[in-house]
């Protein structure tokens, strides 16, 4: 066997025993790798990538791999061909790597048309949070690209047409020989549309697009969260010369609420409540994001942070028959600017006070005498 050249089979980082499917995966990762438009300006890595090809060529092949099997590169010296060269052969098996690396499926062999598919379009909206309760349609203005009505979207000038590219013969890509494979790229002359436009059309200057203000109809469903995306198919940019438009996409997002915030499906809301409320208890009204009102009762002895939960009274889930709940939180309000006599009352009041009424503090104090109470005890 000759000792210039590396085992095909070391060379792919394969076993001898390998399958061809093995040998397929191994020949697209190290093709991939070392490819050398991936590797700008590294020399070694347009030998290794030959290197990966010719041992790729001979493995796939069943006769070839044979003869390798048994006569090592001497196999394909002295004109017995094989692995030295690479015509359509080569060109077949490094098709199958060609959209992994370039992302040109279906591109090959076919001839241009010009025509280009239009650019999605993002478009940002906000709406209150009782618009995402409800859902709504609305109107939106955007300045889209739109097809040039007086070339019909072919960009050439009115009794003028498209001319085939000479460069590329309407493929609207061209090949160029690196060594001994070939790589096909996109024709410079036409930007691979695979025609020319010697007269553009005046009003959109030969792109077969102008802009224009457009009105659209959005409907937002229930239950819409935010960041929430609603796509509108074929809405987007028109596509260059005749091809089909893009897509507009519509992001959600949801103005603060004066009253109530969001947790999914649930609504909370913060009320205050006077001492008296708490300590005796009662009820209060509070708003439904519906715009109705229901009455939360308050138990005697209730503390600033409970919570109480209406069930029922929350925000739809999107694309479902489900309900979320509302829950209060009931903040108990210290008062203020107090007349003399309401001093006063107070003030007797907490001559009265004894821990039975105010369990919590008087647990805290004690602890706090405990606590001084260890540490005189401490030697």
């Amino acid at each position: 066997m000759s000792t210039t050249k590396r085992c095909y089979y070391e060379t792919l980082e394969v076993e001898r025993s390998a399958d061809e499917s093995t040998l397929k995966s191994a020949f697209r990762k190290l093709a991939m790798k070392w490819h050398p438009d991936r590797n700008p300006g590294d020399a070694s890595s347009e030998v290794k990538f030959k290197e990966i090809n010719e041992a790729y060529e001979v493995l796939k092949d069943g006769d070839k791999r044979a003869a390798y099997d048994r006569y090592g590169h001497a196999a394909f010296e002295q004109g017995m061909g094989g692995g030295a060269g690479f015509g359509a052969g080569f060109a077949s098996s490094f098709s199958d790597i060609f959209e992994d690396l370039f992302g040109m499926a279906g591109q090959r062999g076919g001839r241009g048309t010009g025509r280009e598919r239009g650019a999605d379009l993002r478009y940002n909206m906000e709406i209150s949070l009782e618009d995402a309760f409800k859902g709504k349609t609305a109107q939106i203005e955007i300045p889209v690209s739109v097809t040039c009505e007086s070339c019909s979207g072919i960009g050439a000038k009115a009794g003028t047409k498209p001319k085939t590219c000479s460069t590329c013969g309407g493929a609207g890509r061209v090949r160029q020989a690196q060594g001994f494979f070939t790589l096909e790229r996109t024709c410079p002359s036409c930007q691979g549309r695979g025609q020319i436009i010697e007269d553009p059309c005046p009003s959109c200057t030969g792109s077969g697009r102008v802009t224009r203000e457009r009105t659209l109809s959005v409907n937002i469903p229930q239950g819409v969260e935010d960041g929430t995306r609603i796509r509108l198919a074929g809405e987007g940019e028109a596509g260059v010369r005749g091809g089909p438009p893009g897509d507009l996409y519509i992001f959600l997002s949801l103005a603060s609420h004066a009253i109530f915030q969001r947790d999914g499906a649930d609504l909370h809301c913060r009320v205050p409540i006077s001492m008296v409320t708490a300590a005796l208890g009662g009820e209060f009204e509070v708003p439904t994001i519906e715009r109705g009102k229901t009455k939360v009762k308050v138990p005697s002895g209730t503390q600033t942070g409970r919570r109480f939960r209406i069930t029922g009274k929350g925000m739809p889930v999107l694309r479902s028959r489900q309900v979320g709940d509302m829950y209060v939180q009931v903040a108990v309000e210290t008062p203020q600017n107090l007349t003399k006599k309401q001093q006063e009352l107070l003030a007797e009041f907490e001559k009265l006070s004894s821990g039975a009424t105010q369990p919590e503090a008087a647990g805290f104090f004690t602890k706090v005498k405990d606590f001084f109470g260890s540490r005189a005890n401490t030697p």
